[in-house]
C-alpha cells in the first residue's frame, strides 16, 4: 500500500536514517520502537510527508488517505466538540464527487480492455469502499461512539473546544482522525493524554480497524494489544519483525546474541588484519599486499550491536531523610473552578513509606489534588505535611519548564546543591548523558530526553515524599523500567498519578480512584484495582458507570419507581444483547468479505472465483447485507444511548 524506498535523512551531518526500505500493507498494525532520540517520531513525519528525505522516497498511491496524530498540534477555535468532530467527514463530499466523476467515465468510455479503463475501475472501487467504511452521511452514531469512548460526555459535545485543556483537545484531534478512518493511521504517543479506560477503548477500536496503523508508544501493554508487527529503529537502520512487542523482544534477544558473536569474529579479523598490515607495510615486496588489506578494512562495514543501556543507566533515589510516622494528612480538602466542583471534602492519610497510585478518568481531579498537595493551587480544607517531611514534585509537563537555551550540563549544574555539585556528571551519566551529550542544548533534545533531564533534577536533593504526575510520559520502555525499579527501591513515601498500567503493576500498595468529586481506596496495586472494577470487560464498565450516574441523578431528583427502573433495565439488557449479536454478525461477514477481496487480488484466484456461477451476485448481496447490519447496529446504539 505505502512503500518506503532507500530512504535517507540527515540533520547537521548526522544520519537519522540511512537507506531504509519497508512496506506498509493493508491491515498492518506496526509499532515503532527504539530509544528516545532514535528517530521514531521523525519517521512518522516522513511517512506523513511533513518531512522530505534527503534521498529515496515514500510512495503513496493515489486515493490513499493518511491520518496523522502529531504531538504538536495547532488548534482552531470557534467550534463545539461536536462541530469539530463533524469536520472529519468533510472529505466525504470530495469522495462522492470523485466517485460520480469516475462512474461517469466508466459509462461514457468504451475502451474496456485498456489499462486506463481498469485504473478507473480500481479508483472507483477504492472510493466506494472509503465512502462505505466512513458510513456515508449517516455519521451521528459513530461520532457519539468515538467521542464517548475517548471520555467525552453528552454534555461535553456542545461545549466550546476552547473550554478544554491541551490534553483534552488532543483527544478531540484523535477522535477526528479515527472518524476519518484513513487508509493509513499514524499515531505519535496516542496514550499520553488518555486515562486507563480510554486507552482500553482505543485498543479495542484499533483491533477492529481494517486500515493500516503505524504508531509510536512507550506503553508495552498498549503495543501488545494493538500491534501485529514491530519495526525497531536503531543506528540509522530498521529491523522489521512480524510480531507484537513482547514476541519482538524474544526475537530481538536472539538477533543481538548473533550480532555479539559476529562482532567478536569481526573484531578478531580486524585485529589479525592489522597485524599483517604492520608486518608487511615496511617490506617493499609486500607493500602492495599491505595496501590491499588497508583498502579491505576501509570498505568493511563495522557491525554495531544494539544493546540496552541498562547496565549503564542504573540510578537510585537518595535515601529518604528521617521523618515522623505521618507523611501527609488531607482533611476535608475541596477545589472548585467557579461553579465547577472538582473535589469535595477529600480525606487522605499517608504513613511513612506508603506508596499510592491516583487513577481515574481525566478531569476527575488527580492532578488537581497533586497540585494542591504541593501548594500550587489554592483550596479549602487542610493539607499538612508530617514532621520533617521534605517533598519533591515532578509535574507531567515538567520538561516544558526547562530553559531551552541551556545545555544539559548547565541545566543540572544550576539545580545542583552544595552536596551534589561534585556528582553532577555521574548523575547525568546514570541518565545516559555523557561525553558530548551533556553539551547538547535542551532545545534539540527529544521529548524523552527532556523528560530524563527533568527526572535527573529530582536526584539532586534527598526527599522523603515524592509526588509524581505522569512521570512516564515520553519515556522509552527501558527508561520506564529503570524508573520503576528506582521507585520500588525508594524508601520514602510516594504518590504517583499515572495511566500506565504496566508501570503501576507491583509499584504501589494502594490505589485511589478519583470519581464524582471524591476518592475511593483499593488495597493493592493496579491489577487488584482493575480486577475489582472488572475492567476486563470494558463494555460492562461503561454500562455500570452510566447506570451509577443515572442512579445518582435519580437520588437527587424524583426517583423512578421500581417498576419503571426494572422495565428500563430490561430494555437496556435487550439492546445490549442485540448490539452484541450484531457486532458478531458484522465481524464474521466483514472478515469473510475481506478474505474474498484478498483472493480477488491474486490473478489465479480471481480467474477461479469469477467462473463460479452466481459468485459476483452473492458478493454484492453480502456487501449489501453488511451495510444493512451496520445501519441496524447504529440505530440500536442510538436507542441504547437515548435510554441511558
Amino acid at each position: 500500500m505505502v512503500s518506503v524506498n532507500n530512504l535517507s535523512l540527515y540533520f547537521g551531518g548526522q544520519d537519522i536514517f540511512k537507506n531504509i526500505s519497508f512496506m506498509v500493507n493493508k491491515g498492518d498494525k506496526i509499532g515503532l520502537t527504539g530509544k528516545n532520540g532514535a528517530g521514531k517520531s521523525t519517521l512518522l513525519k516522513v511517512l506523513a510527508k511533513d518531512l522530505t528525505p534527503n534521498n529515496g522516497n515514500v510512495s503513496v498511491p493515489n486515493g490513499i488517505v493518511v491520518g496523522f496524530l502529531r504531538q504538536d498540534l495547532e488548534f482552531e477555535d470557534g467550534r463545539t466538540v461536536l462541530e469539530e468532530a463533524q469536520t472529519s467527514f468533510e472529505f466525504l463530499n470530495d469522495v462522492e464527487i470523485r466517485m460520480n466523476e469516475a462512474n461517469k467515465q466508466l459509462t461514457e468510455r468504451t475502451d474496456y480492455e485498456s489499462d486506463a479503463y481498469l485504473d478507473i475501475i480500481n479508483e472507483f472501487n477504492v472510493l466506494e469502499e472509503r465512502f462505505r467504511m466512513a458510513g456515508g452521511h449517516d455519521t451521528a452514531a459513530e461520532i457519539s461512539q468515538v467521542l464517548s469512548g475517548l471520555g467525552f460526555s453528552q454534555y461535553d459535545f456542545e461545549r466550546q473546544t476552547t473550554e478544554f485543556s491541551g490534553g483534552w483537545r488532543m483527544r478531540i484531534e484523535l477522535a477526528k482522525i479515527l472518524l476519518m478512518k484513513p487508509d493509513l493511521l499514524l499515531l505519535d504517543e496516542p496514550t499520553n493524554h488518555l486515562d486507563i479506560e480510554s486507552i482500553m477503548w482505543l485498543e479495542r477500536w484499533l483491533k477492529s480497524y481494517s486500515g493500516a496503523v503505524v504508531l509510536v508508544s512507550h506503553d508495552r501493554l498498549f503495543l501488545d494489544a494493538s500491534t501485529n508487527r514491530t519495526i525497531e529503529v536503531a543506528f540509522s537502520k530498521i529491523n522489521d519483525y512480524k510480531a507484537s512487542y513482547t514476541k519482538y523482544l524474544t526475537l530481538r534477544e536472539d538477533r543481538v546474541e548473533k550480532q555479539i558473536q559476529a562482532k567478536k569474529n569481526q573484531d578478531k579479523y580486524i585485529e589479525e588484519t592489522k597485524i599483517l598490515i604492520n608486518k608487511f607495510r615496511a617490506k617493499k615486496n609486500k607493500a602492495s599486499f599491505a595496501q590491499s588489506l588497508i583498502k579491505k578494512l576501509d570498505k568493511l562495514e563495522i557491525i554495531q550491536v544494539e544493546q540496552e543501556d541498562v547496565a549503564r543507566m542504573q540510578f537510585r533515589f537518595p535515601p529518604a531523610p528521617h521523618s515522623g510516622k505521618m507523611s501527609l494528612e488531607v482533611k476535608n480538602a475541596s477545589k472548585s473552578y467557579g461553579d465547577l466542583n472538582v473535589l469535595d471534602k477529600i480525606n487522605l492519610e499517608i504513613v511513612r513509606g506508603d506508596k499510592l497510585a491516583f487513577v481515574g478518568k481525566n478531569g476527575e481531579g488527580k492532578s488537581t489534588l497533586a497540585k494542591m498537595i504541593v501548594k500550587e493551587l489554592d483550596f479549602t480544607g487542610e493539607i499538612q505535611l508530617g514532621h520533617q517531611v521534605k517533598m519533591g514534585y515532578y509535574a507531567q509537563n515538567q520538561a516544558e519548564f526547562l530553559d531551552e537555551n541551556l545545555t544539559v550540563l548547565e541545566t543540572i549544574e544550576q539545580a545542583a546543591t552544595e552536596d551534589t555539585a561534585g556528582r553532577v556528571r555521574s548523575i547525568l551519566g546514570s541518565f545516559l548523558f555523557s561525553n558530548d551529550e551533556v553539551k547538547k542544548k535542551v532545545k534539540v533534545l527529544s521529548g524523552g530526553e527532556r523528560a530524563r533531564v527533568a527526572l535527573c533534577k529530582l536526584l539532586l536533593e534527598p526527599y522523603n515524599l515524592l509526588v509524581m504526575d505522569e512521570p512516564t510520559n515520553h519515556l522509552d520502555i527501558t527508561s520506564k523500567e529503570l524508573l520503576k525499579k528506582a521507585l520500588n527501591n525508594y524508601d520514602g513515601s510516594l504518590i504517583v498519578v499515572s495511566h500506565d498500567r504496566e508501570f503501576l503493576q507491583g509499584l504501589t500498595q494502594k490505589v485511589y480512584e478519583f470519581k464524582n468529586q471524591n476518592i475511593k481506596e483499593y488495597v493493592g496495586d493496579i491489577d487488584t484495582f482493575l480486577s475489582e472494577k472488572d475492567l476486563e470487560n470494558f463494555k460492562e464498565l461503561e454500562s455500570s458507570q452510566k447506570e451509577q450516574k443515572k442512579t445518582k441523578q435519580n437520588k437527587s431528583g424524583d426517583q423512578l419507581s421500581y417498576a419503571v427502573q426494572k422495565n428500563q433495565q430490561k430494555k437496556v439488557k435487550k439492546l445490549q444483547n442485540r448490539i452484541s449479536k450484531l457486532e458478531k454478525q458484522i465481524e464474521i461477514l466483514d472478515n469473510s468479505q475481506k478474505q474474498i477481496d484478498a483472493d480477488l487480488a491474486i490473478p489465479e484466484k480471481f480467474s477461479e472465483l469469477s467462473k463460479k456461477e452466481g459468485f459476483f451476485a452473492e458478493y454484492e448481496n453480502n456487501q449489501k447485507k453488511l451495510q444493512e447490519l451496520e445501519v441496524e447496529w447504529g440505530q440500536a446504539a442510538e436507542q441504547l444511548e437515548a435510554i441511558k
